[in-house]
């Protein structure tokens, strides 16, 4: 639990897991199922993901009605490194 509270104290929470969700994902993801695995709200998951995309952490591919999340290279590194920092805590 303490290794938990420290991680949170470097790192926001919900946006850090999305990316490391996204990362380790075994199947499609999309806004509505990253929001279920991480505990949040689908509009806020969509208000980071936007803001996440303006920064080339992730791409949308719109999918019919559907919008399938994806890391690009440097979402991809980043999610890596939380990954790895929440490791060593």
């Amino acid at each position: 639990m303490k290794n938990k509270e420290i991680f949170k104290v470097f790192f926001r929470e919900k946006p850090s897991m999305m990316l490391v969700e996204l990362k380790n994902a075994k199947s499609e993801v999309y806004a509505s199922s990253l929001a279920k695995h991480i505990d949040c709200t689908y509009s806020h998951v969509v208000k980071i993901l936007q803001e996440m995309e303006r920064e080339g952490l992730i791409n949308f591919d719109k999918q019919g009605r559907l919008k399938l999340l994806t890391l690009t290279k440097k979402g991809q590194e980043i999610a890596s490194r939380i990954d790895d920092v929440r490791g060593l805590l």
